[in-house]
């Protein structure tokens, strides 16, 4: 079976709305992993326009199944995962301009093995987001990554289903070149109610990490029934 991770940015993103204390991730978790996620995913990003250094530090504390840090490959976000030791970092492209992350990480940067051999030695393991790319696969496990998590957006912005149906067989490929090598596959952005059940028959996905669509449904019923609706559709 499938696990949930839930993302809770956004209820970070309401709270800055008006820089206020409320909603609290840190509810938005307990209420999640009450009602079956199986992981809580956060994004610290450098400019801190919604969860915020105090977030992670308190999540940290208080989550009780694992702790995904989603962030960039900077100096100053390693430096900050070896104090606050996440159960799992995934590294992830950022730019200050966009609304929401855009594309798979590109793993030719400068200095990427070294990060995440460094995360590793403080073991915390160590996933990316990347394309679902056979030959980036297989970069991802010549870097040390433990893990990878596939990007779903190209699938989630077909309009076609020739085009639909052209990005889940890509998907599906790279899923099983991730578990030929080794890694723990994981798939995530643009995933919602509405399309999730494109992915029932790729069975080697191992974890889908879902935020938008969760905390947009959770408006009208509630976050607990968000969740378990979610995990039901993915299981």
């Amino acid at each position: 079976m499938a696990k949930l991770g839930v993302n809770i940015d956004h209820i970070a993103t309401i709270r800055q709305a008006r820089k206020t204390f409320e909603p609290d991730p840190v509810e938005a978790a307990f209420i999640a992993e009450k009602h079956g996620a199986d992981q809580i995913t956060i994004h610290l990003r450098e400019d801190r326009r919604h969860m915020q250094d105090r977030d992670l530090r308190i999540l940290r504390e208080t989550v009780q199944t694992k702790l995904n840090l989603e962030m960039a490959p900077t100096e100053e976000m390693v430096a900050i995962a070896k104090a606050v030791h996440p159960d799992m970092v995934t590294l992830v492209p950022e730019k200050r301009e966009e609304v929401t992350t855009e594309g798979g990480l590109n793993l030719e940067l400068k200095g990427l093995e070294e990060k995440i051999q460094e995360l590793k030695k403080a073991e915390i393991l160590v996933s990316v987001f990347i394309d679902p790319d056979n030959e980036v696969v297989k970069m991802a496990h010549k870097l040390g990554a433990d893990a990878v998590e596939l990007h779903t957006g190209y699938f989630a912005n077909a309009k076609t289903e020739v085009d639909i149906d052209k990005e889940v067989e890509r998907i599906k490929e790279a899923v099983h070149v991730g578990k030929k090598q080794g890694l723990y596959v994981a798939a995530g952005h643009g995933i919602t109610y509405f399309n999730a059940h494109y992915f029932a028959n790729i069975k080697d996905i191992e974890e889908y990490n879902i935020g938008h669509s969760i905390i947009s449904r959770a408006v009208f019923v509630g976050l607990g029934r968000a969740v378990q609706e979610m995990k039901a559709l993915i299981s």
